[in-house]
């Protein structure tokens, strides 16, 4: 297995692990765990937002957004296949993560996004 197909490999089960593990409960608490050699996890938590509104749900998805960057991140930026798969694990991790909170007014903003390019 070549360096490049390893990290592949690793920020595609990190993207895996980072949106199957989105978690709603009573808390209105979103976890996102990656699995990596040394276990990284994140926390989004949106308790603090009302999904009802335009705001809530644009900080919402700034949230998870940068949650998935930071769980995503090549480890060198200098390699492009890791620099390619870090944005395919990074969309993916997005566009899970939007799934599991179920909200449609969050689905909408990440449709918008999307567009947007």
């Amino acid at each position: 297995m070549t360096s490049a197909t390893s990290s592949i490999s690793h920020l595609l089960r990190a993207s895996a692990a980072l949106t199957a593990c989105v978690i709603i409960g009573a808390t209105a608490t979103a976890h996102a765990a990656a699995s990596t050699d040394a276990t990284s996890s994140m926390r989004v938590n949106y308790r603090d937002l009302n999904l009802a509104t335009e705001q809530g749900t644009q900080a919402l998805y700034g949230r998870i957004v940068s949650a998935a960057r930071k769980v995503c991140a090549p480890s060198d930026i200098r390699v492009l296949g890791e620099v390619a798969a870090a944005q395919v694990c990074e969309a993916q991790a997005v566009a899970r993560a939007v799934r599991a909170v179920n909200n449609p007014r969050l689905a909408a903003t990440h449709s918008a996004h999307q567009r947007q390019g």
